[in-house]
């Protein structure tokens, strides 16, 4: 596998770092440096901006059907390049490699998905109170948006971003983490191979509060659209407030899972449950995050579920054999060894795991802790990574509420085969997205779908991404009243 060099991209043009101060971009699997990524200045971002402020008063004014098209084909070309794509998601995220092939086989779809739902923007007629008046709305593309975007999908929700925002009409300044910059700009490519007009994309890396500040500060930009923590949501959220910029937050969650005591064969559960719970090492908004299991198969449930974690095999996610890979840095892991720690001293039972196994890179290995403490942090805070803390329940009403008393909404799971439970289970849990007996939001073996959307409540976020909701944050809504005599 080769990584590919990183650069700006300002206006069609690639910028490199010869007269730029770089950083170190580091392969989560050894601790290696791929590569250096130019970061850049303050005048990069205005220019990045005005480029797309060009660009975006020519693509707003050609029709859905023609910008359609160029969107179609760079779907074509990112379902051909998804291999490549798959490879950087390795190196760079520390993904499995089957995990990251499934993770650019997706790209393709979404947009598609994103391409044609352009051509579906509709507005409406609204019925006159007297004749010869006409009321109507139509949707407008917004203007230049800025989007932010984690490391923990570095294809996937750069892509989902970009995708909406090109289908809406408008344009868009991209800056990707800086962990994971190639994933992104190999997307971006495929949209310029695709013929897509220059200063439509720019991209921008380094320093994340001083360019989100820059970015959100300037007149030109019209929104932002952010995935990443609650914490740097909050600052984003303030400062759009402080320039009335409107904004998607898609923020931090820590999903409930509630396993009934009717749940269908619960050691196959448990089973299926611990290998979706520890892929991408955990890493993700929507990872399962608190067990809550009932005491009549709590003993069952966990047994099988530790007897599979076992089986798991921790490596370097180049490995074709390997399940969990790394975390993204080493902070990660002293995070694990902290939470771990805190549970056992609190009397939660360590089951297995809970240490860092003797690896190049950036390694926990799977923690499995039983009977954890409501105190504990890690039933508290946002875990992101391979340690699963289970309580027991007796009662369903007390669940729910333990369930719903963190300030996350993003997503939350539960089995039974109780229709009755099933039902009141999705009105009471206090999330944007729930799974009934599955782990999917969407397509199987994936955490969404292009036709569904994605977006908590609460402290989650606000907003959806995908779906037929995807587009309307990157829309401006105008009524047209029109009087004509008779």
């Amino acid at each position: 596998m080769q990584y590919r060099e990183l650069q700006l991209l300002i206006g069609g043009q690639w910028i490199g770092g010869d007269s730029r101060e770089t950083i170190a971009v580091v392969n989560p699997s050894t601790g290696q440096a791929l590569g250096r990524l130019p970061v850049a200045t303050e005048q990069d971002v205005d220019d990045a901006v005005e480029a797309a402020s060009l660009a975006f008063a020519e693509w707003s004014a050609r029709s859905a059907y023609e910008r359609a098209i160029i969107l179609r084909r760079a779907a074509q070309l990112l379902r051909e390049r998804a291999p490549r794509i798959a490879e950087l998601i390795c190196l760079e995220q520390g993904k499995p490699l089957a995990d990251a092939q499934g993770e650019a086989r997706g790209l393709a779809d979404i947009a598609e998905w994103d391409a044609d739902e352009g051509r579906r923007v509709y507005g409406r007629t609204i019925p006159s109170r007297t004749a010869n008046h006409t009321l109507a709305t139509v949707r407008v593309p917004m203007g230049p948006v800025a989007a932010f975007t984690p490391w923990n999908y570095p294809a996937l929700l750069p892509l989902r971003k970009i995708s909406a925002i090109l289908a809406a009409g408008c344009s868009c300044i991209l800056k990707p983490a800086e962990e994971t910059p190639a994933s992104a700009l190999e997307i971006v490519q495929a949209y310029l191979d695709a013929g897509l007009p220059p200063g439509l994309i720019n991209v921008v890396h380094g320093a994340p509060a001083r360019t989100s500040a820059r970015l959100i500060a300037n007149p030109a930009v019209r929104g932002i659209t952010f995935t990443g923590s609650t914490e740097v949501g909050r600052t984003l959220a303030g400062l759009c407030g402080q320039h009335l910029k409107k904004s998607v937050m898609e923020l931090g969650g820590h999903a409930p899972v509630i396993i009934m005591d009717d749940a269908a064969d619960i050691e196959a559960l448990a089973t299926a449950t611990a290998h979706r719970k520890f892929k991408n090492a955990s890493q993700g908004c929507v990872n399962p995050g608190r067990f809550f299991v009932h005491e009549k198969v709590f003993d069952r449930f966990v047994e099988a579920f530790v007897n599979k974690t076992r089986t798991l095999r921790v490596g370097n996610a180049v490995d074709a054999h390997v399940d969990v890979g790394p975390l993204l840095h080493e902070r990660r892991v002293q995070a694990m060894r902290e939470l771990t720690e805190d549970a056992v001293a609190r009397g939660a039972r360590l089951l297995c795991g809970g240490q860092a196994p003797d690896l190049p890179g950036f390694f926990w290995q799977p923690t499995v802790l039983a009977d954890v403490p409501t105190e504990a942090r890690v039933l508290n805070e946002e875990i992101f990574g391979p340690v699963v803390p289970f309580s027991r329940f007796s009662n369903l009403e007390t669940v729910l509420a333990e369930a719903n008393r963190l300030p996350y909404g993003l997503a939350a799971y539960a089995f039974t085969q109780s229709l009755e439970n099933a039902r009141y289970l999705e009105r009471r849990l206090q999330a944007g997205m729930i799974g009934l007996n599955t782990f999917s939001l969407g397509v199987p073996d994936s955490i969404s779908s292009p036709e569904t959307p994605f977006g908590g409540i609460k402290c989650s976020g606000f907003g959806s991404e995908g779906g037929s909701e995807g587009l309307e944050s990157f829309l401006d809504l105008k009524l047209v009243s029109e009087y004509a005599k008779a």
